[in-house]
């Protein structure tokens, strides 16, 4: 574990314990579910497959169809190529879909599976077949990453796939990593607001949120479409949430093919379509830039139901600042949403104490200095974190809330404070891929959340029980 803002000599030889972080396919295999018409295929051990669907089914409360080449004893040694070519066949038979993504595993990548080359075989078998699928491969191996680094490698692999070089238009590219089925609408609704085309990717809003059905849907309506995709090579702008995206481990091994490791930044180098990375709006201030970003690249004035928003959020930060202001937190999870909920909570007046992640790009430390130096220059910041040494560090802090997804409760639990679940997993509540947390109107609710999380806690473990605040 690498410690990026104070060096821990008790923990500095201890094996990682409860790993903040989940594997690579499972980011990729989100991706995916986020294509229209699209089935994910994980090359590697049934049981990888089974992990994944689990984990997302659970925090998700929907479908998961996620394919396996199940991979035997026999298939370590001899390779793949076999069950890879059995497991599409039976995908397309079963599903018919317009596009497979095939994920690695560790396995796959330990013993060298040559997935582009196995697909060009499978492309040479059904030569001319009018049926066959697009396929998009990603490389995830998860001794080489977490789920944020297998996300956004997938993100990648399927523009630089997919992506076709055309005339400019007047068009947005919006890669919004990692978020919410809510807040993919939220950000659907603010390009529509501001009439602008735009293609944003992955798009699992319907795919992942699903209403009840009459009839089970082998593949989930929804999804980015490949036409949408394909336009990203026509935008006249990029905007990227998250700054640190695939920077982490992973990204070594997308350097060996490519001097990139985003999709944005491969548009920009290959189409010259200019990108624009920023902190994922969650604050006023975060807000502000992506709002400022997209006003000047179509033209247009902001619409006036955000000035309303915003206006409301300010108020909203009056009032609740006698409760918040001065309050410490723990803030963990993946390294962008860290950093974009964690300069939220400085510019309330909550204190992060610890800010930790299990992504491993060294750069949390960084960014936060580079925001907001003053809030953060005595923040323990921890890179390639895990859940004991939190809890070690939060026992020693005693801080007053936990802000992350439900692997931290038992710490709070421990602690007796409040914990405020957000983004990914939520294993043990309901509403998980409805939680908003981007723009003024998911600030609002987060605030919301955890102002009322205080006063919960310091209500019940009042003598009085007093019925205002």
């Amino acid at each position: 574990m690498q410690n990026e803002g104070l060096t821990l000599e008790a923990n500095k030889h201890v094996a990682s314990r409860n790993a903040c972080k989940l594997c690579a396919p499972l980011g990729a295999s989100m991706v995916f579910k986020g294509i229209e018409g699209c089935i994910p295929m994980i090359h590697g051990s049934q049981g990888c497959a089974t992990y994944i669907r689990r984990y997302l089914i659970s925090h998700y409360k929907e479908p998961m169809d996620i394919a396996s080449s199940n991979f035997s004893e026999e298939t370590t040694i001899y390779g793949g190529n076999k069950n890879f070519i059995n497991g599409i066949d039976n995908i397309r038979k079963q599903y018919a879909p317009t596009v497979m993504g095939i994920a690695s595993t560790c396995l796959s990548e330990t013993i060298g599976e040559d997935i582009p080359s196995l697909i060009a075989e499978y492309r040479e078998i059904y030569n001319g077949d009018s049926t066959l699928p697009l396929f998009v491969h990603a490389s995830t191996p998860s001794y080489s990453g977490t789920h944020m680094d297998g996300f956004h490698e997938a993100v990648l692999a399927t523009i630089r796939t997919l992506s076709v070089e055309a005339k400019r238009e007047r068009r947005i590219n919006l890669f919004s990593g990692f978020i919410s089925p809510a807040d993919i609408r939220l950000l659907k609704q603010l390009m529509n607001d501001f009439e602008i085309d735009y293609t944003l990717f992955p798009d699992y809003s319907t795919s992942m949120d699903n209403p009840c059905w009459k009839d089970y849907h082998l593949i989930p309506e929804g999804g980015t479409s490949i036409d949408d995709i394909r336009k990203t090579g026509s935008a006249t702008a990029s905007i990227e949430l998250g700054t640190v995206l695939n920077k982490g481990s992973l990204s070594e091994q997308v350097l060996m093919r490519s001097s990139v490791t985003s999709a944005g930044e491969w548009l920009e180098k290959n189409y010259f379509i200019k990108n624009h990375t920023i902190v994922m709006p969650i604050g006023i201030e975060a807000t502000d830039s992506l709002m400022n970003i997209i006003s000047t690249t179509s033209g247009k004035e902001i619409p006036q139901k955000y000035a309303l928003q915003r206006g409301r959020l300010v108020d909203a930060y009056i009032d609740g600042h006698k409760y918040v202001f001065g309050k410490k937190a723990v803030v963990y999870g993946e390294e962008d949403m860290v950093i974009a909920v964690s300069l939220f909570l400085a510019e309330i007046g909550i204190k992060p104490v610890i800010v930790a992640s299990g992504g491993e790009s060294k750069l949390m430390k960084k960014e936060l200095l580079k925001y907001n130096e003053e809030a953060f220059s005595e923040t323990i910041i921890l890179s390639g974190a895990d859940f004991e040494t939190i809890r070690e560090l939060s026992l020693e802090i005693k801080p007053d809330i936990i802000i992350g997804n439900s692997k931290g409760y038992y710490i709070a639990r421990q602690l007796s404070i409040p914990i405020v679940r957000i983004g990914f997993p939520i294993h043990d509540r309901i509403g998980g891929p409805r939680i908003k947390h981007l723009l003024y109107e998911g600030t609002q609710n987060l605030f919301d959340l955890i102002v009322n999380a205080l006063l919960d806690y310091k209500q019940e473990h009042s003598p009085i029980g007093y019925k205002y605040m």
